[in-house]
């Protein structure tokens, strides 16, 4: 008998590894390093990958495993790897897929530590970066040299919330046989699987809406079971595992990824319209905003905007410092994705780094102010922005 596929909320919450002879409801936590062997054959062939178990918590622990699972059935993954934060993550998934002499086409806008990564330490093994902006991806197919082999984008991006075209990207790597790799932090897998548009590899930063709270650092990369192969193998040998506790916290979030994330949505949208009418706010981008250039193709890719929200406010990099130092309820944060509303200026804080030039060709002016719109009463929200701005 055939039976129905179970929604998104469903398998966030019944997916889980096996029950231990406790016959615990909620998995228990697995903090162990290693694992024993019934014999001497049964500890050759696992080393030999002739059979799938647990061998040493670096490689894989029930913990990290149930995390990975629930992840790939949210974005529509064959398997994936756990990662010690985000940033592993990408780093892991690019050394593990590119050897010296190979190119990446990336959009220019990017999460800044990803920027240093293209710009300052994948060169060092004579792997080369170019970009293109986010108007300029109709001629990206002018731009994918003889060594190109990974097309690489966040969308919504990070801080201006551009959105990118995953169903073009996906066309364009399928015809030249690339790898498109999506970063999918902002929209999270509950509001969009970019692997549905031809994406071959997702990655998150789970330190930011999956888990929710603010709590612990995690990465993830998932996709097509024949590259996330050679992720696995690299990570094995090079140690950016995720711990086994913050598996079990973010497995324990992705319950509640959709019910959090519909009031985020919910809350940002309200503080974009704020924004927008406010006489102090040049321009205010939020991908559910009728405004937004690219509304749209948003509303095509994404079931809604998301939770956070860009803003430049008028007089420059002084009134975005000012703005902040005003600031009374609110957090000044670097992170994203907190139950805790976050303000952040990205020109002097997470992108200060790249020069005024890059900045400024990503969208990233002086007055641009990131806000992750958390889970408090929107009124109390937008009262604090009000009152920082007036």
């Amino acid at each position: 008998m055939k039976t129905n596929k179970l929604s998104f909320e469903t398998e966030a919450i019944r997916t889980q590894i096996e029950r231990s002879q406790y016959l615990e409801h909620s998995a228990p936590l697995y903090l162990t390093s290693s694992y024993v062997f019934e014999d001497a054959e049964d500890m050759r062939a696992s080393f030999a990958d002739e059979k799938e178990r647990n061998i040493y918590s670096r490689y894989s622990n029930p913990n990290t495993s149930e995390f990975i699972e629930k992840i790939c059935k949210m974005e529509g993954g064959e398997s994936g790897y756990a990662f010690a934060t985000g940033m592993a993550a990408v780093f892991s998934t690019f050394a593990a897929l590119l050897d010296a002499g190979d190119h990446i086409l990336s959009s220019r806008s990017v999460f800044g530590s990803t920027q240093t990564m293209f710009n300052t330490i994948l060169p060092k093994w004579n792997i080369t970066t170019s970009s293109f902006q986010i108007e300029e991806i109709e001629s990206i197919e002018d731009r994918i040299q003889p060594n190109t082999k990974v097309i690489y984008a966040e969308s919504p991006t990070n801080p201006a919330v551009d959105i990118l075209d995953l169903e073009f990207l996906g066309a364009i790597a399928k015809k030249h046989n690339l790898i498109l790799i999506i970063d999918n932090c902002f929209a999270t897998p509950y509001l969009q699987q970019p692997i549905k548009f031809g994406a071959d590899l997702v990655i998150h930063s789970a330190t930011k809406l999956i888990d929710g709270q603010g709590r612990v650092l995690g990465g993830v990369t998932v996709g097509k079971k024949e590259l996330i192969q050679k992720i696995y193998l690299f990570s094995r040998n090079t140690g950016p595992a995720l711990s086994p506790f913050n598996a079990w916290v973010l497995s324990k979030s992705l319950e509640t990824l959709p019910v959090r994330v519909d009031r985020h949505c919910e809350n940002a949208l309200k503080v974009a319209e704020f924004l927008e009418k406010h006489s102090r706010v040049n321009l205010v981008k939020y991908p559910f905003l009728k405004s937004h250039p690219q509304y749209e193709l948003a509303k095509k890719q994404m079931k809604f905007g998301g939770n956070v929200v860009a803003f430049e406010i008028k007089g420059g990099i002084d009134a975005g410092r000012k703005f902040l130092n005003k600031i009374k309820l609110l957090s000044l944060s670097a992170n994203l994705g907190d139950t805790r509303t976050i303000v952040t200026h990205p020109a002097s804080t997470t992108h200060a780094k790249l020069s005024e030039e890059d900045r400024l060709i990503t969208g990233i002016t002086g007055g641009l102010v990131r806000v992750s719109v958390g889970l408090e009463n929107v009124n109390d929200v937008i009262n604090d922005l009000r009152q920082a701005l007036d």
